[in-house]
């Protein structure tokens, strides 16, 4: 380790290795490694380390790192630009924006090259670049290289065509079972896999002491009379499962959503199997129908009426024209009926989940410090542009909502918007950023004082 970092001091610049990530490089720079590091604690700065030492042993050769998508890997080239002593030249960056011919010509020219693996594919197939110049691939938010994904591509053929091959794979949560992590760590051709949490002893001393509280509100009577149809629609669908023997075990008052996950996947594989019981295939219809109404009712309970309002309004409007039979029998219900009745005249009447009212009065009280930021995470579009308006109607708030690129219910921000984004709330044009999950996934959001979850999940 000590001639490892003795040479590396002349390559990085501006950060000294934490006690961990120098750990971590040890590992790295025998074997492929998976590095799973929680958000925050510098996995970027790993793989500038290794760049270096592969660097140093290879200098002819190429750096190569993959990125998602586009405001990430420009986030990554400014994080290598700042703390690498290379000539800015040298580093270059693929997107879709850019054309397969100039792909080509940067190629030759670059020593460090980052990428969004979609592109990178096709160049891969028409033989624009040569794999086995690159003595390090990295791979950032790994969890991702699985099924058909680009990077599963290009790993296998990094692995096949490099003289030198290496492999960097980093992510902040690897996936939530064994078969999933198992797959990743089998398409990146993984030897090693380094794993830190907040609390290891080597980690604990870099991460920041956060106040944590609980903010609970009451349902009112107005909300409470609209679940209480939801809850009869879900209880009868339910009995019905139970009936027909779908449901064996558990309560029909009691939907829970992994529960009817498995429900499906086991009557699917009934049917697969030849199985020709008509109530197999009448299960799947209803299941289908408890599904969307138990997210209404979790719509009602975490975000309030007017996203419930306009979630079950666009079911009554599917339905009119959908064939699918779970929708069609949905809307001929009289509990889904009204349900939708009742939301709609709460509407009308300005009633809103109490939880909209606790969160104006926190946002307000914490904006009194000038200079103050904050994200508010939601999990629903529908609601986090309810929110928007609504923060936006204090004083001295400029909230903006922060979405991914997918179109739904006509919203949706390319990448190009999304960094905007970012950089205005960085240079305080905006002081809320009002985010769905896209704020996690790895973007360098600014430094905020503090984070509201809209739902604790």
């Amino acid at each position: 380790l000590i001639s490892l970092f003795t040479f590396l001091v002349y390559m990085i610049k501006n950060f000294k290795p934490r006690l961990y990530q120098e750990t971590i490089l040890a590992t790295a720079a025998e074997k492929n490694t998976l590095v799973v590091l929680p958000t925050g604690m510098g996995k970027t700065n790993i793989f500038l380390l290794l760049a270096a030492q592969r660097l140093k042993q290879y200098p002819q050769s190429k750096i190569l790192f993959l990125g998602p998508t586009r405001p990430l890997i420009e986030q990554y080239k400014s994080v290598f630009l700042e703390n690498f002593e290379i000539d800015v030249g040298k580093v270059a960056m693929f997107t879709g924006m850019v054309t397969p011919a100039k792909r080509k010509e940067l190629w030759k020219e670059s020593q460090v090259i980052f990428s969004t693996p979609q592109g990178l594919e096709n160049d891969i197939i028409s033989n624009r670049i040569d794999l086995s110049e690159v003595s390090l691939l990295g791979v950032d938010e790994a969890h991702r290289a699985t099924g058909d994904y680009a990077y599963v591509f290009v790993a296998q053929q990094y692995e096949k065509k490099a003289r030198f091959p290496r492999i960097l794979a980093l992510t902040a949560s690897p996936g939530s079972d064994m078969e999933t992590i198992s797959e990743v760590c089998g398409n990146l051709a993984i030897e090693g896999i380094e794993v830190r949490t907040d609390s290891d002893p080597d980690v604990k001393p870099y991460i920041q002491e956060v106040e944590l509280d609980w903010v609970k509100v009451d349902l009112p009577p107005e909300l409470k009379s609209v679940k209480q149809y939801l809850d009869h629609f879900l209880k009868g669908k339910m009995e019905k499962l139970k009936s027909w023997g779908i449901l064996k075990y558990g309560s029909t008052n009691y939907v829970n959503k992994s529960m009817l996950l498995g429900l499906q996947a086991e009557v699917r594989g009934k049917i697969a199997s030849g199985e020709r019981d008509a109530t197999l295939w009448q299960g799947i219809s209803v299941l289908a129908e408890i599904m969307k109404m138990s997210h209404a009712l979790e719509l009602l309970e975490t975000q309030g009426v007017e996203p419930l309002a306009m979630y079950l309004n666009r079911m009554a409007q599917d339905g009119r024209t959908s064939k699918v039979k779970a929708v069609q029998s949905i809307i001929k219900d009289s509990d889904f009926k009204s349900a939708l009745i009742k939301c709609d005249e709460m509407v009308a009447k300005g009633i809103e989940h109490p939880k909209l009212g606790a969160l104006r009065k926190i946002v307000a009280k914490e904006l009194e410090t000038e200079g103050s930021k904050l994200i508010v995470f939601n999990n629903y579009r529908d609601n986090a542009q309810v929110v928007e308006r609504e923060l936006n109607t204090l004083d001295g708030v400029r909230a903006k909502l922060f979405v991914g690129q997918t179109k739904k219910a006509g919203t949706g921000m390319t990448q190009k918007v999304q960094k905007e984004v970012l950089d205005q709330f960085r240079n305080g044009e905006y002081n809320v950023l009002v985010a769905t999950s896209i704020g996690e996934e790895g973007l360098d959001i600014p430094k905020v004082d503090g984070v509201i979850f809209y739902e604790p999940v």
